[in-house]
């Protein structure tokens, strides 16, 4: 299918090589033969880097002669509909190529392609400069596959004057001056070492020590405001092992511009256990490492627990909680550590609830995690605290009928019953809660007042909800009293709109799994399923079709009549596709 689309999408672009005299017709068959092997290399399984590489060599030729024959001919237009539509499909086979092998797929192009794709990504940011992943990518080809750092530059410094305030362009542009630096002092370490006189290669003392990248980071600071720049940036410096001062700097901007948001105390926080740690040494016990892992963790909290007092909000509490859950889980011997970390964990907690800036989401970690301690009374206590504070929150609801139930409480109808007593402002939003109580119901009350309950919840909820509890009404009442029952339940439910497809086919699946399979009510429930949604799915009149034709008791001489009831119901092109299928019906390959 995604053959046959992709080479459906070339044929305007040949239409016209051939329209303006650029192609002969046989030399149109000609390209499209050569596309579909080239697209059916691609589409298998197995993909392999020289099937792009030919790929998209292919199409470099292939510009490279229309340009030719332009040339020739002397026509100049139509440009959009031609080579657009071939540098848009270079682009893609590069971005699913590069995606795959990243820097290993220019490599393996010989010098003259590299001269040519040089050409093509012009060709490319020409037509589209408003895609700043595409001059990365040219900067990128300049940089690791051409060795042209000073085309890289000139690159990064077009696409800024595109996208004055794009943070990935800057990221990028600061890493490739940092690489560029990092390249030249390897270069400058070996000349010394071969003691070569280094005069006539004028290595720069400023791009050495990365000037070029800290002028990169200071102009984009004016420009780009927000944590996750510097944190970005600061994270591509710490790469570099001659980046010390350029990485105070940029530490320095951030405590300075944002020391009220949330996110720099969690670095500043998350650095400690990166700051002073023990020098490994064959001394080093096993006691020893615990304890040193135990500051180190001390010394992050000490920052968190000074955050939450500078910066008290929910955001905050969030960074310093994940923080100490990432903690304990992280895998370890010690029983003692991860004790520690566990107490750690369910004290902020506690203190962030008390502080009455626990987010609504970590409620429910904060019970698992009393669950899974055994601390069930505790679990109780705090799922309740949070319906209190989030008394419209259906999840948070749902998390404390989930403990009661799983811990067999007494509760639980009592706690349905009031959450739903605060939820009855919601016009939707309760389905959770009903089909939580039913499942509950069913494997816990009697058959009588699951049905009651059923029954309840169809009045309770909303239209759209309801769709959802008549399915489960139908499906409970086959499994529990069998096709008598559930026959009833479709009868009292069938005009009690609005209904799913789902529905009627679980119905029309309960009556041909019976022996005595009637197509009199098969009739009925394809007859009433139509009704509601005969206008928008044409494979429910070709089933209806097939069983008129299949079934026993069928009547082949009714497929007339629904197929021309078909045609004046269905809607646009769901037409086209009836007749298609009905056909293949026909024929016998349906």
């Amino acid at each position: 299918m995604i053959l046959t689309e992709r080479l459906e999408d070339r044929v305007p672009e040949l239409e016209q090589l051939e329209r303006v005299g650029l192609f002969t017709r046989r030399e149109i068959r000609a390209v499209l033969r050569k596309a579909s092997a080239l697209e059916y290399k691609i589409q298998r399984r197995a993909l392999r880097k020289e099937d792009f590489i030919s790929y998209i060599q292919y199409e470099i030729n292939l510009l490279e002669l229309i340009k030719k024959r332009r040339a020739r001919i002397g026509y100049s237009f139509k440009k959009d509909e031609i080579e657009n539509s071939i540098v848009h499909r270079v682009h893609s086979l590069f971005k699913r190529a590069t995606g795959k092998w990243k820097v290993s797929l220019f490599l393996s192009f010989g010098l003259n392609a590299k001269h040519q794709l040089s050409k093509v990504f012009s060709c490319m940011l020409a037509i589209h400069p408003n895609k700043p992943a595409l001059w990365i990518m040219a900067a990128k080809w300049e940089m690791e596959a051409r060795l042209s750092s000073e085309s890289a530059r000139h690159l990064f410094l077009r696409a800024l004057r595109f996208h004055p305030e794009c943070s990935k362009l800057y990221q990028e542009y600061f890493r490739m001056e940092l690489m560029h630096a990092e390249k030249q002092r390897k270069e400058k370490k070996e000349f010394e070492r071969a003691k070569m006189d280094l005069v006539e290669f004028n290595y720069s003392e400023e791009i050495l020590n990365g000037e070029m990248a800290r002028i990169i980071y200071r102009d984009a600071a004016q420009k780009i405001k927000g944590v996750e720049f510097h944190l970005a940036v600061l994270s591509i410096a710490k790469l570099f092992d001659f980046t010390q001062d350029l990485q105070k700097e940029i530490l320095e901007g951030l405590q300075a511009n944002y020391a009220d948001d949330p996110l720099t105390w969690d670095y500043m926080a998350r650095r400690e256990l990166e700051l002073g740690s023990l020098q490994s040494t064959e001394h080093t016990t096993k006691q020893m490492k615990v304890s040193e892992m135990t500051q180190r963790e001390e010394r992050c909290c000490a920052v968190f627990e000074e955050a939450v007092t500078a910066v008290p909000t929910e955001d905050m509490w969030k960074c310093y909680i994940t923080f100490c859950l990432e903690r304990y889980n992280r895998k370890t011997n010690s029983e003692e550590l991860k004790q520690k970390r566990l107490e750690r964990t369910l004290s902020v907690f506690n203190k962030a609830h008390e502080s009455s800036l626990l987010p609504e989401g970590l409620y429910k970690q904060w019970v698992r995690l009393l669950l899974e301690s055994s601390l069930c009374e505790k679990a109780v206590e705090v799922a309740k605290a949070a319906t209190k504070r989030f008394s419209l929150s259906v999840e948070v609801w749902q998390m404390r009928l989930q403990v009661l139930i799983q811990l067999k409480s007494d509760d639980v109808t009592q706690c349905f019953e009031e959450a739903l007593k605060h939820m009855k402002s919601k016009v939707c939003g309760t389905l959770p809660l009903w089909s939580l109580w039913v499942e509950w119901s069913e494997g816990t009350n009697s058959k009588e007042d699951t049905e009651a309950l059923y029954q309840r919840s169809l009045r309770a909820t909303a239209p759209a909800e309801s769709v959802t509890m008549k399915e489960k009404y139908l499906d409970w009442a086959y499994r529990n009293g069998g096709y008598k029952k559930v026959k009833r339940v479709f009868t009292s439910l069938h005009e009690n709109r609005p209904f799913s497809l789902d529905f009627f086919r679980k119905m029309i699946q309960i009556e041909k799994e019976q022996e005595s399979c009637k197509m009199l009510h098969l009739r009925e429930y394809y007859e009433r399923a139509l009704r509601e949604f005969g206008s928008t799915n044409s494979d429910l009149w070709l089933d209806y079709i097939k069983e008129e034709l299949n079934h026993p008791q069928g009547k082949p001489e009714n497929c007339g009549s629904i197929h021309w009831r078909a045609m004046k119901m269905l809607q646009g092109d769901l037409v086209e596709n009836f007749v298609s299928k009905y056909t293949l019906l026909q024929t016998g390959h349906l």
